[in-house]
Parts: C-alpha cells; sequence; structure tokens
C-alpha cells in the first residue's frame, strides 16, 4: 500500500493557496525546483494532473481543485489538533459534525443544535447542509454525525440507520406586522386571494400546506415558491406576502423577522428527526440535543393568540 506523503500535500496546498510556485517559495522558504520536484512527485503518486498552465500562471484542474478541498480539511484538522493541545488533554473540545437537511427552517435547526453549545463539556459544531441523499451517503462513509431532517429515512434506503423523533410541530402563518391584522380578521377565510410566498413543489413542507389549503376552501394567490426557509421569511418580513413557519419557533420568527403571527394550521403537523447509524444515541452532544428537543423545544407550543 502506498501511503500519501503529507510534506508533498502540504507543498501543493501552498502553491494552490498562494497562487504561484514563486509566492509558496517564499512561504515556505524552499527553492523553486524543490517544490516543482514535490509537486511531481504527488502527481505521480496520484496519477492525476492537478495543475494546467494558465497564462502565465497555474490553475487547478478538476482532481487539484478536489485534493485542495481534501487538504484544506486535512490541514485545519492538524491547526485544531495544536490548539486543542496546548492546555492539555483535559481541554480537548468534543467535535459534533452535523448534515442539516436544506428543507429544515434554519432557526430550527439552530434550536435544536443549541443545547450542544450549552454543555460543560466544550463543543465545536461544524454544520454541512444538503439534500436528504446527500448527507445520508456522508452518514454512510462516517463522514458525518448526525442528520437533521424533517422526514424519516426511506425504508428502501441502502443504508442501515435509524430514524430518533426530536418533536412535532403544527404551523403558524406570518406576515409583516403591518399587514397581519387585516388577515387575521375572519382567519383563515380572510387569506381566500392573499399573497402566499410557498416552498417549492419538491419541498416535504409543501403537500401539506396545499392539503390544508383544500380543508379551508382557500384558493391563495401565489406570489413566490422558496427553497430556502429563511430567504421566503426575508420576503414575508418585506410585505410581499403571507407565509407558514413551524409554531415551535413561532417567537423566533416574530423577533428575528419582525413579522406577526396571523393564525394556526393546526391540522398540519411537521416531524423533526435526528438519524443516526445507531440504533441507541451514543454521542454525547447528540444525545444533549435530542434530550432538549423533547423536553423543551417541542415539548409544548405557544397557546393560541
Amino acid at each position: 500500500m502506498e501511503w500519501l506523503n503529507y510534506h508533498h500535500l502540504l507543498y501543493f496546498w501552498t502553491v494552490a493557496k498562494e497562487g504561484s510556485i514563486v509566492r509558496a517559495c517564499e512561504k515556505l522558504g524552499l527553492a523553486q525546483p524543490t517544490i516543482s520536484g514535490q509537486l511531481k512527485s504527488l502527481e505521480l503518486t496520484l496519477g492525476e494532473k492537478l495543475f494546467a498552465k494558465r497564462g502565465r500562471g497555474l490553475a487547478l484542474t478538476e482532481i487539484g481543485q478536489v485534493v485542495y478541498r481534501y487538504a484544506n480539511e486535512i490541514f485545519a484538522l492538524g491547526r485544531e489538533l495544536q490548539d486543542v493541545l496546548k492546555d492539555g488533554p483535559k481541554e480537548l473540545r468534543l467535535r459534533l459534525v452535523v448534515g442539516v437537511s436544506d428543507s429544515i427552517p434554519k432557526l430550527i435547526a439552530y434550536r435544536i443544535l443549541r443545547p450542544a453549545l450549552e454543555m460543560e463539556r466544550a463543543v465545536q459544531i461544524v454544520c454541512d447542509e444538503g439534500s436528504p441523499e446527500y448527507l445520508l451517503s456522508e452518514l454512510a462513509e462516517h463522514r458525518i454525525d448526525v442528520v437533521l431532517s424533517d422526514a424519516p429515512i426511506p425504508p428502501a434506503a441502502p443504508l442501515k440507520a435509524y430514524n430518533h423523533l426530536l418533536g412535532t410541530s403544527t404551523a403558524t402563518i406570518f406576515a409583516a406586522s403591518r399587514v397581519a391584522a387585516r388577515y387575521r380578521r375572519n382567519f383563515p377565510g380572510s387569506l381566500h386571494g392573499a399573497p402566499f410566498l410557498l416552498p417549492t413543489p419538491q419541498s416535504s413542507q409543501r403537500r401539506p400546506i396545499e392539503q390544508w389549503f383544500e380543508s379551508q376552501g382557500i384558493r391563495p394567490r401565489v406570489v413566490g415558491e422558496f427553497k430556502d426557509t429563511a430567504l421566503m421569511a426575508t420576503f414575508g418580513q418585506a410585505g410581499a406576502g403571507v407565509f407558514a413557519g413551524p409554531t415551535a419557533i413561532e417567537k423566533e420568527i416574530s423577533e428575528n423577522y419582525r413579522v406577526s403571527p396571523i393564525g394556526r394550521m393546526a391540522s398540519i403537523v411537521e416531524r423533526y428527526f435526528a438519524i443516526s447509524i445507531e440504533r441507541k444515541l451514543k454521542h454525547p452532544a447528540v444525545v444533549a440535543i435530542s434530550e432538549a428537543a423533547r423536553e423543551t423545544l417541542f415539548a409544548r407550543e405557544p397557546r393560541e393568540r
């Protein structure tokens, strides 16, 4: 088995970061032939070209960009290791790598993860965001510790993982404070023809909202569709339309976006999961956020106004 030479990787990483071999030589205090030779050795080891000439300079190839991303992580971890060992092993921080589904509202994700930052032991949280499919593949490769999702792992998924229900929340409809009172009167009938901001049709949140419209005999005027719920709320704050958000964070949505609740969609129940490859949660920070979610965040919803 051929081992990766990390000195070669360091020289490559420095050249890529500095933008040229000349500047990398100045940074490392080495001669140009030395670095050029080490780069060639790394390319031979990997069997791929890492740089291509562009004018008078160098540009990363597609493979070079992949190697650079990995090198970034490797040397960042090295610096982190030096930092946490300065004060001895008692000061070692607990590292929690979380995959957050891109359909989960940012405020919900923060409220779920906040208890990890409040633990007696210092915790460093690393968040990755993406589609559930991408995050589950990262979980399968043990690159992340837990996935936060608003949908359970599908039964037919090729990954053996477990759903841990964190809690449920109904939905609240919000609007800019200056117009919320207008729609609050005669709710929910007042929403017929109202300008609505909705999640995209691919979102797991879209169908339940549409079913609620049907059950109430409401036909809203859709003025915007959003994949990012934070962006949707920002449009709502500006008065572009009304929008729905989790009742569990009704107060946070109202305060952060300066909007007001109009009414509840009580028949909508949104579920939130922590997905792990462990049947029983073991990571101390994951245990902490799971317990806090059940006992505090989703334990009870704000009373109906």
